[in-house]
């Protein structure tokens, strides 16, 4: 046995005991499907325990209403009427007008409940209620409460076979290529050095806030800042593995221990960012409620078009650096089988290092562009994060093709379940297909019953 040899098991003796590696050890014992299955129920029970724990601690400079009116084809509409009245009484609270970019927003006494009312006659000609002209809302304290009032411009189910299926549809793309993008660096992570990372949603908010302040406090072209934020978050990604990870992984850190220091990390990093830069939701500038474009059978703004593009590209991107490139194949490698890798002179650790960078760069992307679309809030990457351990675990455990795949039908499929249930849950339809998929298929679509990797 050479010195090599020697050195590559008491590194695997090592590194079995930190309980972050649920591969193939020495001569490959394959791993029960019994234990995939318990790792993501643990996965989930903790998810939906933080999701369930999230909005009721998030404060703000107290209580608020806040909306905004447009439409997909018309865009922001502005000078509408808003008003807001006590649902009790009926006392007038205050009377606002839609800004330029059709935003309201109305100061409260105190928590209760409250009635939102406007205009109709202010809408503009084409545009009309979707439903009743107000709702009754209930604030807690502290809380700013947004107000949501269902428009509608004609540019769904009618004219040019623009059917909604179509349309939801090419949505469910959109979104699915965004989760995509920020579950790559999450399933490689995992992959490399087994680690459930909770915080990996606090990396896509770090990366729209970061994009954000350069873009609007400073100025910046978005182009410019979007580069600059992914360079943040590249650099976070390193600080987490050079700060925390890897002094815990020297000390035999174990799986659970690593999994709750992970969710420690998120509530950290989450109210940090809260604090930093508050509560509100802003979009970019220059980037707030486009117009939409009339494909045929479906509209789109030209923002979510160029995330289409982006996203398409960056993946693209990231497939031939993991085949084509030696740190790729490094990478792929290390997550094969660590310990081999290690025996057949990678440096382990530096992949590990380059993985936490490109997990972090790409999640910046991902929080970027979500915030193109939905506006950039200080818990948007939290609320993404279920859906990316749906996508991950879909695809199959640690791999990155298997995020995307994983990733693309979790997104298409949440989006077409509107055509079946309420848009205020459809959530939930991505961790039922995965909890179908997991009685059916445990290792995911791509993974193996042999090993995850």
């Amino acid at each position: 046995m050479t010195h090599a040899g020697n050195r590559a098991r008491r590194h695997g003796r090592r590194a079995g005991s930190l309980g972050l590696l649920p591969r193939l050890r020495g001569r490959g014992r394959p791993i029960e499907a019994s234990r995939v299955v318990v790792r993501l129920l643990l996965v989930l029970t903790f998810g939906l325990g933080l999701a369930a724990l999230g909005p009721g601690i998030a404060q703000a400079e107290g209580e608020q209403l806040a909306g905004t009116l447009q439409t997909s084809r018309s865009g922001p509409i502005p000078d509408v009427e808003v008003e807001v009245t006590s649902a009790d009484g009926g006392q007038v609270v205050d009377t606002v007008e839609t800004d330029e970019d059709g935003r309201w927003s109305v100061d409260l006494p105190g928590p209760g409940r409250y009635t939102v009312t406007i205009d109709a006659d202010g809408l503009p000609e084409g545009v009309e209620l979707a439903g009743e002209d107000s709702r009754t809302v209930t604030v807690d304290e502290g809380r700013r409460q947004a107000v949501i009032i269902g428009l509608s411009d004609g540019s769904r189910n009618s004219g040019g076979g623009n059917i909604q299926a179509v349309q939801l549809l090419v949505d469910g793309i959109r979104f699915g290529l965004l989760i995509a993008m920020a579950a790559v660096g999450l399933s490689l992570i995992f992959g490399t050095t087994g680690l459930t990372n909770f915080a990996h949603g606090e990396l896509v908010t770090i990366g729209a806030v970061a994009a954000w302040y350069i873009n609007v406090s400073s100025g910046v072209n978005l182009f410019v800042a979007t580069i600059l934020a992914m360079i943040v978050g590249a650099a976070v990604g390193a600080l987490n593995e050079l700060a925390l990870w890897r002094p815990l992984r020297r000390r035999g850190t174990g799986l659970i221990a690593a999994l709750v220091v992970s969710i420690g990390l998120s509530l950290l990093l989450r109210y940090l960012i809260q604090i930093v830069y508050g509560g509100r939701s802003s979009p970019y500038q220059g980037f707030q409620g486009g117009r939409a474009v009339d494909y045929g059978p479906f509209t789109m703004t030209n923002a979510d078009l160029a995330s289409v593009i982006i996203s398409v590209v960056v993946l693209l991107l990231v497939a031939v650096m993991l085949q084509r490139t030696k740190i790729g194949k490094a990478m792929r490698a290390v997550s094969d089988n660590r310990d081999l890798a290690a025996s057949s002179g990678i440096d382990v650790n530096r992949v590990i290092l380059v993985v936490w960078m490109m997990g972090g760069a790409l999640a910046a992307l991902g929080g970027v562009l979500l915030g193109l679309s939905d506006q950039v809030q200080w818990d948007m990457g939290f609320r993404l994060l279920l859906l990316m351990f749906a996508g991950v675990t879909l695809g199959g455990l640690g791999t990155a093709y298997g995020a995307l795949v994983g990733s693309l039908i979790v997104g298409v499929f949440v989006q077409m379940s509107t055509l079946v249930i309420p848009n205020d849950v459809k959530y939930v339809g991505g961790l039922l297909l995965l909890i179908v998929i997991l009685v059916i298929r445990p290792q995911g679509i791509l993974g193996s019953r042999a090993r995850i990797g």
